[in-house]
């Protein structure tokens, strides 16, 4: 049975540090320190079988009228089974969040998951802009 807990001393921060670094493509070299002040100052949301983790979805929050969905991510041996879907129903449904103005989330690869959740495209991308540097964690060439 899978459980989806908040609760920051279960994460497994050696796996999710693995995770980003080595099999992401958004967090690719991110260093431990940073993993470590990311989860720290976020509503992490840890999914979990027999007390192991096996995925994340980590929201970052202000309470009140935004939320950013970030490092949403299941083990490669633990996809396919809704591990994801439970996450996200598990973030949205949260009391902290259900009733926030506006929620945000980049994704390449599961669009069709979070349009169930009622993710949708930008309404005006126009008005929306970033200061974006992929290669933020990586060693300098």
């Amino acid at each position: 049975m899978i459980e989806i807990s908040t609760e920051a001393r279960r994460l497994d921060v050696a796996l999710i540090h693995g995770f980003l670094t080595n099999e992401s493509h958004w967090a690719r070299g991110i260093p431990l320190g940073i993993v470590e002040r990311a989860l720290a100052n976020s509503l992490c949301f840890g999914a979990y079988e027999e007390g192991r983790q096996i995925g994340l979805a980590r929201v970052v929050t202000d309470y009140a009228t935004f939320a950013w969905l970030a490092d949403v991510f299941v083990v490669a041996a633990q996809r396919g089974r809704g591990i994801g879907a439970l996450l996200t129903e598990a973030v949205v449904s949260h009391p902290a969040l259900k009733d926030l103005r506006r929620a945000a989330l980049v994704t390449r690869t599961a669009p069709g998951l979070y349009a169930r959740y009622g993710f949708t495209p930008l309404a005006a991308p126009e008005i929306w802009m970033e200061r974006h540097h992929p290669g933020a964690y990586m060693p300098p060439a």
